[in-house]
């Protein structure tokens, strides 16, 4: 045994302290069985999670634009084509959608070919008819009136590039629409993402296609009537405020009523 400075021996047995346990507090040891170290699978951890800033920044833009009064100009970019008119529209542009880089080799080797055998097989060096892109090239399509058709994507950020391109084509007598999503405009033209995209022309078989949408364009944005101011969309609580509001109006007024 172990003697300490006093000459005493130590006792190797330590005293018991016990822990009155408090009613109010349970203890809940945690169990590290398999299982019971994992967290419930089915809880909502979304709100605790830090999401990177440009998702923040999407979200924050969207609930401001929700709670505040749209200006027309802005207001018409929520009134895009219907899923079936652009099921319609996205079959045609589909069929004319840019060639890629490969493609465009293999046109320019069967040229080549058919050149040099003088074989006459009439490949042609000219690209058959393909979408047009880009804001500059869509905007002198439309002042010449070359264009047929421009289709303008409704989730453009900044705004502003395309926010005057409606009333381009109104006053030009050019037929447009606004659709949903510009990755799909984007997907037609070989690109991550385009702001807008233009047809001035088509093949001989897709001529009755192209007439049915510019009909659609036509009675559906351009001889529509001008945009309204878009309501705002109140929070929660501002709704269970203005609700608390109106019922304590609601009494009070019961009251008077009686007497």
């Amino acid at each position: 045994m172990p003697k300490s400075k006093g000459g005493k021996k130590k006792s190797s047995r330590s005293t018991a302290t016990t822990v009155k346990e408090n009613p109010m507090f349970p203890s809940a040891p945690r169990s590290f069985r398999i299982g019971g170290d994992v967290p419930n699978h089915k809880r909502d951890l979304s709100r605790f999670v830090k999401w990177p800033k440009y998702i923040r920044l999407q979200r924050q833009r969207k609930v401001l634009m929700e709670r505040l009064k749209t200006p027309p100009a802005l207001n018409q970019f929520n009134n895009a084509l219907n899923k079936n008119q652009a099921t319609e529209l996205f079959k045609l542009l589909n069929k004319n959608r840019q060639e890629t880089k490969k493609e465009k080799k293999q046109r320019l080797k069967a040229q080549a070919a058919s050149e040099s055998a003088k074989s006459g097989s009439g490949v042609s060096s000219k690209p058959p008819p393909t979408l047009k892109c880009g804001l500059n090239h869509i905007t002198y399509l439309v002042e010449k009136k070359k264009a047929k058709m421009v289709a303008i994507a409704s989730d453009v950020n900044p705004v502003e590039l395309v926010v005057w391109l409606p009333a381009l084509c109104k006053s030009m007598g050019v037929p447009y629409c606004i659709v949903k999503n510009k990755s799909r405009l984007g997907s037609l033209v070989n690109m991550k993402n385009a702001t807008a995209v233009a047809l001035t022309e088509v093949k001989a078989a897709d001529q009755a296609a192209l007439d049915t949408i510019v009909n659609i364009c036509t009675s559906g944005f351009n001889d529509a009537p001008n945009p309204k101011w878009g309501d705002r969309k109140l929070g929660l609580k501002t709704q269970r405020s203005i609700a608390k509001r109106e019922a304590m109006l609601a009494a009070e007024a019961a009251k008077r009523a009686k007497y």
